[in-house]
């Protein structure tokens, strides 16, 4: 189905059993799998600091011929600590992905990346 091709899979997943952010970071992201065969689908695991002036977690998968991207709300302190992001069905490219962590009226408050690459087989 085409529209399943489209969606964007989301699922906030409790802190239990998570291992904790070192002093000063505050979002980290762990992408499965690093190379894949198209389409294939990206899992992306942000994990992040409890802190009140938390309000959004975006996450962008980029490249030179497409774009996908997911936002979710945050409640401040009371927000899960690890955001789950599933990018289904993406097409051959390298991949620029980053986590960007947003406080109040959008200001970006820390920001992570990394590169995937998608193949042909």
């Amino acid at each position: 189905m085409r529209k399943a091709a489209a969606a964007i899979a989301l699922t906030m997943v409790a802190a239990a059993g998570t291992a904790k952010l070192a002093a000063g970071d505050h979002v980290e992201m762990h992408v499965t799998p690093q190379v894949a065969f198209a389409p294939a689908d990206l899992s992306v695991r942000a994990t992040i600091q409890t802190d009140p002036s938390n309000r959004a977690i975006e996450v962008i998968a980029d490249s030179s011929d497409f774009y996908r991207s997911s936002e979710i709300q945050l409640d401040g302190d009371r927000a899960p600590h690890i955001a789950v992001f599933v990018f289904r069905d993406v097409p051959r490219g390298v991949y620029d992905v980053r986590a960007i962590l947003k406080g109040r009226d959008g200001q970006e408050l820390a920001a992570t990346r990394t590169r995937v690459t998608v193949v042909t087989q």
